[in-house]
């Protein structure tokens, strides 16, 4: 399974890290998820793979989508 984590780096601004390597930088949220779903979708839909995107927060990670391995 890859992982596509949404960081927050400073207030209001996000990182998009695939594998703990940084994609995007100084995003703001909404377009941060937007473009962390598609190029998980892309990865997904070229390779196959599973693939997820998630939020890390204090304690907590919310998983904002789940593309399953292509059988």
């Amino acid at each position: 399974m890859i992982t596509y984590s949404l960081v927050e780096t400073a207030p209001g601004q996000w990182s998009v890290l695939r594998a703990n390597f940084k994609l995007f930088d100084d995003l703001k949220l909404g377009p941060a998820i937007h473009l962390a779903r598609a190029v998980a979708r892309e990865e997904h839909t070229r390779a196959g793979r599973g693939v997820c995107v998630e939020m890390l927060g204090v304690g907590s990670t919310i998983r904002l989508a789940h593309y399953l391995p292509s059988a």
